[in-house]
């Protein structure tokens, strides 16, 4: 994935930009599913939730994650884009 930078933010529409799924210990554990979503003010934030669940359940429903390490690991960004970060 590329860097997440402000200006991405501001080009891109509300909703899903990036997913996955995997075993993330500092936030679940066993294996997740993982959705980062844009919201309506460039704002950003990353969800997760058991892999068993669709990436927009997960972006609805699921737990937003506040571990920097794993956030900035899965979605690479400068720090201004890690500023929308809410």
């Amino acid at each position: 994935m590329e860097t997440l930078t402000l200006e991405k933010l501001k080009e891109m529409e509300p909703g899903i930009f990036a997913e996955g799924t995997g075993t993330y210990p500092e936030l679940y554990n066993g294996p997740i599913r993982w959705v980062a979503s844009r919201g309506g003010i460039w704002d950003w934030a990353l969800y997760y939730h058991r892999v068993e669940q669709s990436a927009e359940w997960v972006k609805n429903y699921g737990a937003k994650a506040f571990t920097k390490s794993v956030i900035r690991k899965l979605v690479p960004c400068d720090d201004e884009a890690w500023e929308m970060y809410r």
